[in-house]
C-alpha cells in the first residue's frame, strides 16, 4: 500500500511538471488560448519585391522603409492619413523665422540593445547624416543644419542656415539608431538595425525573408504579435495562394486581377485605399534621342493612359494628370497627353526620327512590373519605337541606377517605376525627382531632368512657410514639368491589399507603406 501510494505521488509530480512545461512553452512562443484551442501569434507578410537595405538614412524603396518602421522610429511620424504626429518627441516648437526646431524627448525609452534613448543619441544620428553626403537623407534638409544643441538629456535644438519647408517631414524620415550601432559602421547598420520600435531585428536571409520579434520593453505598451516574417514574393499567383491557405496573413499588393476571387474567399478580406503612388516611366533626358522634348512628348501621346489603368491595373486607378497624384497637397490638374498616334508620329518626324529608333526599358522582376513594361513596349511600337525589356532583381536594379556617380556614367535609358510621398509631403514628391541637385546617387531624379527655372522654384518654395505662396509655386512647377515630359505619365494607384480576417492593427498607408506598430491577431 505504501509503495502504491508512493508511485501515485510520483505520477502526480510528473504530470504537474509536464503541464507546467507545456504552459511555459505556449507563453514563450506568443500563443494565446481560445477555449481549448491554442492560436500562434506569429504573422507573415508577403510583399512583391526584395528589400534593399535596413539603413534608414540611405533608403529609397518603400518595402525597405516599411520593414524599418517596425523596428525604428523618428522624433516624429505620420498617422494613417499622412498627418505629422509625435513619436520619440513628446513635443516640439519652431521659431518664427523657421530656422530653429526644439524637441522635448520622450523619457524612459530604451534601444533594443539596452542603450538609453536621449538627446545625445539624436545628435549622433543627425551628425551621421550631416557628415556623410553619400547618405540619401543628407541632401534632404540635413545638409542645411548648422548646429545641434543638446539643452539637457531630453531636450535638443536644431538650427538651419536657411528655412526649409519640408524639414518636419525629414524628422519623420530620419529614424533613430542606437549610437552603439552607428559606431560599428555602415555595413552593420544596413544589415542589422537597432532602434526603439515595437519590434526588434532577428534575421535577414536575402531574397527569402526578414524576421522581427516583439520588443517587450517598447514604450507604448499594447498587445502585439510575437513575431513578424516579411517575405518577398514577386510572383502574383504565389502571393495570392499564400493568403488563401493562411501561409501569409497579409499580402501587399493584392493583384487587381484576383480581387473578385479574394472577395469571395473564406477568411479573407480585401482593402482598397486611395493612394499617392504615381506610376511612370522615367526617361533619361540627357541621352539621345531623349534630350529632345518632342521625342518625350511623342511617347506620352503614344501611350493610352486609360488603357494602362484598364490593362495593367485592371481598372483600379486613375490616369496621372500632373507630376503629383491628386491626393497630394498643392496638386494642380494639367491638360493630359490624350492618345494621339498621328500627333506622336509628327513629333518624331519633326525631331528627325520618322523611322523611329531602338531603346530599352528597365524594371524589377515582379509580375505587375513585367506586365507594365510589356504594355509600354506594345504602345510605343505603334510609333516605330522598338523597346527591349530588361528586368532585374530589385537590389541589382538599384545598384545599376544609383551606382552611377555622374550622369554620363549611367546606362539607364528608361525605367518603369513608381514613387510615393505622404499627402502632406509635397517637398518629397518634387525635389528628389525634379531638382538638378538630386541626380543619382544623391536623389531619385533618374530622368536627369534639369530646368533652371524649376530649380529656382524648388529652392524658393522650400524657403517659405506661406501656404498661398507654396500653392502658386507648385502650380507653376507642375505646368512646366508636365510639358517638358521627363516621364511617360501613366497612372495613380488605388492600393489593394489582402488580409486574413483575424488580422488587426496592420495599416496600409497612402504611400504604399505597411504600418505594423499595433499588429495583432484576433
Amino acid at each position: 500500500m505504501r509503495k502504491a501510494h508512493l508511485w501515485k505521488m510520483l505520477m502526480l509530480v510528473v504530470i504537474s511538471a509536464v503541464l507546467i512545461v507545456g504552459c511555459s512553452s505556449k507563453e514563450s512562443t506568443g500563443e494565446k488560448k481560445e477555449g481549448s484551442k491554442a492560436v500562434a501569434k506569429d504573422m507573415v507578410i508577403a510583399v512583391n519585391e526584395n528589400f534593399i537595405s535596413m539603413d534608414p538614412h540611405n533608403t529609397g524603396d518603400t518595402n525597405s522603409n516599411s520593414v524599418q518602421s517596425a523596428m525604428l522610429e523618428g522624433l516624429l511620424g505620420f498617422d494613417p492619413d499622412g498627418k505629422i504626429m509625435k513619436k520619440l518627441a513628446e513635443d516640439y516648437s519652431i521659431s518664427d523665422d523657421a530656422l530653429e526646431y526644439t524637441f522635448k524627448l520622450r523619457q524612459g525609452v530604451k534601444f533594443h540593445d539596452g542603450e538609453a534613448f536621449n538627446a545625445e543619441a539624436v545628435k549622433a544620428n543627425y551628425e551621421r547624416i550631416m557628415k556623410d553626403d553619400s547618405l540619401r537623407l543628407n541632401s534632404r534638409g540635413f545638409n542645411l543644419i548648422t548646429n545641434i544643441d543638446v539643452i539637457n538629456d531630453y531636450e535638443i535644438k536644431i538650427t538651419l542656415k536657411e528655412p526649409y519647408a519640408g524639414m518636419l517631414t525629414r524628422f519623420v524620415s530620419a529614424k533613430i539608431l542606437s549610437p552603439k550601432l552607428i559606431g560599428e559602421g555602415k555595413d552593420k547598420i544596413g544589415k542589422n538595425p537597432i532602434g526603439t520600435g515595437p519590434f526588434k531585428f532577428v534575421e535577414w536571409v536575402q531574397g527569402d525573408h526578414l524576421t522581427v520579434e516583439r520588443f517587450d520593453e517598447y514604450w507604448d505598451k499594447k498587445d502585439r504579435v510575437q513575431k513578424i516574417t516579411y517575405k518577398p514574393v514577386p510572383e502574383n499567383g504565389s502571393r495570392v495562394a499564400m493568403l488563401k491557405t493562411g501561409e501569409a496573413q497579409v499580402i501587399y499588393p493584392l493583384p487587381s486581377q484576383n480581387i473578385k476571387e479574394m472577395e469571395s474567399a473564406k477568411d479573407v478580406k480585401v482593402e482598397k485605399i486611395p493612394s499617392t503612388i504615381a506610376n511612370y516611366v522615367s526617361i533619361n533626358t540627357m541621352k539621345k534621342p531623349f534630350d529632345d522634348p518632342r521625342v518625350r512628348q511623342a511617347m506620352n501621346y503614344a501611350v493610352d493612359k486609360d488603357a494602362f489603368i484598364k490593362v495593367v491595373k485592371t481598372g483600379f486607378g486613375l490616369p496621372l494628370d500632373s507630376i503629383l497624384p491628386s491626393k497630394t497637397l498643392h496638386y494642380s490638374k494639367q491638360e493630359m497627353y490624350n492618345p494621339n498616334i498621328e500627333k506622336a508620329k509628327q513629333l518624331l518626324k519633326d525631331a528627325g526620327l520618322e523611322k523611329g529608333f531602338k531603346t530599352e526599358i528597365w524594371g524589377n522582376t515582379n509580375s505587375d512590373t513585367m506586365k507594365g513594361m510589356q504594355f509600354i513596349q506594345q504602345q510605343l511600337k505603334a510609333i516605330g519605337i522598338d523597346v527591349e525589356i530588361k528586368s532585374m532583381e530589385e537590389g541589382t536594379l538599384s545598384d545599376e541606377i544609383y551606382g552611377a556617380q555622374k550622369p554620363e556614367d549611367t546606362k539607364l535609358q528608361m525605367w518603369y517605376v513608381s514613387w510615393s510621398a505622404y499627402p502632406s509631403d509635397t517637398t518629397n514628391a518634387t525635389k528628389p525627382l525634379f531638382y538638378s541637385g538630386s541626380f543619382p546617387p544623391n536623389g531619385a531624379n533618374t530622368a536627369y531632368y534639369k530646368n533652371d527655372q524649376v530649380d529656382q522654384w524648388i529652392e524658393e518654395v522650400n524657403k517659405t512657410a506661406d501656404q498661398g505662396k507654396q500653392a502658386e509655386i507648385y502650380g507653376n512647377m507642375q505646368s512646366t514639368i508636365y510639358k517638358d515630359a521627363p516621364w511617360i505619365f501613366l497612372g495613380v494607384d488605388e492600393i489593394l491589399a489582402g488580409k486574413r480576417t483575424n488580422v488587426d492593427g496592420v495599416i496600409i498607408t497612402p504611400d504604399g507603406g505597411i504600418d505594423v506598430t499595433d499588429a495583432n491577431l484576433k
